[in-house]
């Protein structure tokens, strides 16, 4: 593997600085706001930072060691189980609209990771089944 130039190296950090920066600064604002603002301004702010930490979340989660780790079999499970208990929590819990939005946006984060470990056990499963026929055919 071919080393980065050290000029490329800094624009790599100091693009993923500001990535996470801005993920981090959206998730304050969109959770902070109601501490601070009142009326209009809280909404305004609660939904931009909504929408930037989820536009440089998703950037986040393009990055290849980041991909690599959510796409494990151990987080899956935990993104499944927490994200689906804290949906029926919340369901039975919180009252009106706030539940039910609730409920629903968890419940559809545990069907995602869900989908990712029925997707990782066909993969595994295929796989299996070529290195078996690979066997056959060279004869062990």
């Amino acid at each position: 593997m071919r080393r980065k130039s050290p000029v490329t190296a800094v624009k790599s950090f100091v693009a993923d600085l500001l990535l996470w920066s801005f993920f981090g600064v959206g998730l304050s604002a969109a959770i902070g706001a109601g501490a601070v603002l009142d009326g209009t301004e809280k909404n305004v702010a609660t939904f931009a930072g909504i929408a930037v930490s989820l536009v440089a979340g998703s950037r986040i989660t393009k990055k290849p060691k980041i991909k690599t780790f959510l796409s494990t079999r151990p987080v899956l499970w935990f993104l499944f189980l927490f994200n689906g208990g804290v949906a029926a929590v919340s369901y039975f819990t919180m009252d009106g609209a706030k539940g039910i939005a609730t409920a629903a946006a968890m419940g559809l984060v545990s069907l995602g990771a869900a989908g990712g470990l029925v997707a990782g056990r066909q993969r595994r499963a295929v796989d299996v089944e070529e290195a078996l026929a690979d066997m056959r055919v060279s004869g062990r």
